[in-house]
């Protein structure tokens, strides 16, 4: 039997979390997030993390969320749990009869997405408001965890008419030979796949956004997946194989490795 994970650290607003704290984010599905990696009190595109939760605070509150106050809850976060490496995640919720927006900052151990090579199984859906990342996605969860049992490692979430959009937990990304090629179709910018999206172009091998369908996956030579805790080649979608391209999966990992990290 696997054992469960350790329960988070988690502060409110920058002090540790009550019971009666807890009954915010537990009985009020709507709000925001972001995750992401600390290394060393570090994370790479924490300015990305901090635009992103200000935008969603924005769009659903109608409420501005600062981020060097942001900056400053996850850095408490991390003293209170006596962390320097952790998975952080910064929830932004708006509390019955208030005006403002409440944060809330989990901190767990580390982690790292694995890299072997994946297999996904396409599934017919889309997220609702897919450029928001919130919690409490049913459809997501249900599809894993669908994929999980039918023997794959993801699902890729496919829109109408066959179009690939990203993978539950992940963006995903392809390899035409000449350009990496993201699928051009609703989805969340992962603050990893903007990364590496900015650092391609940077080093001369830029990326592309186009429609990719999935009865059109041949005319493509490799795939991967990336989120914030890594990047990973894709082998299989369904029934069409990829071949892992080490040359690729190499450059990505240089150009991310490439990104300085923030200081939190």
């Amino acid at each position: 039997m696997t054992s469960a994970a350790p329960a988070p650290y988690v502060e409110i607003d920058g002090r540790p979390a009550t019971a009666e704290d807890l009954r915010i984010p537990a009985f009020t599905g709507y709000g925001h997030f972001t995750a992401m990696q600390v290394r060393c009190r570090g994370v790479r595109g924490l300015g990305l993390h901090l635009d992103r939760l200000d935008a969603a605070s924005r769009e659903l509150f109608d409420q501005p969320l600062d981020g060097e106050y942001v900056r400053g809850l996850i850095g408490h976060a991390l003293d209170g749990a006596g962390a320097r490496d952790a998975s952080v995640r910064v929830h932004g919720f708006l509390p019955p009869g208030d005006t403002v927006t409440t944060p809330m900052v989990t901190v767990r151990g580390p982690a790292r997405m694995s890299t072997a090579p994946k297999s996904l199984m396409s599934v017919p859906y889309t997220r609702t408001v897919p450029h928001i990342k919130r919690p409490g996605e049913f459809g997501q969860t249900y599809y894993g965890l669908l994929a999980g049992r039918s023997g794959f490692d993801e699902a890729l979430l496919i829109a109408p008419g066959g179009v690939v959009t990203e993978g539950a937990i992940t963006n995903i990304g392809f390899w035409d030979g000449a350009s990496v090629v993201w699928p051009d179709a609703p989805a969340l910018t992962g603050v990893t796949m903007a990364l590496l999206e900015s650092g391609l172009a940077r080093t001369g091998r830029p990326s592309v956004r186009r429609p990719v369908t999935l009865d059109g996956l041949d005319a493509y030579r490799a795939a991967f997946v990336t989120n914030s805790q890594g990047i990973a080649p894709v082998h299989r979608i369904d029934d069409t194989s990829f071949e892992v391209d080490v040359e690729l999966m190499k450059h990505l990992g240089l150009v991310y490795d490439d990104v300085p990290p923030d200081t939190v």
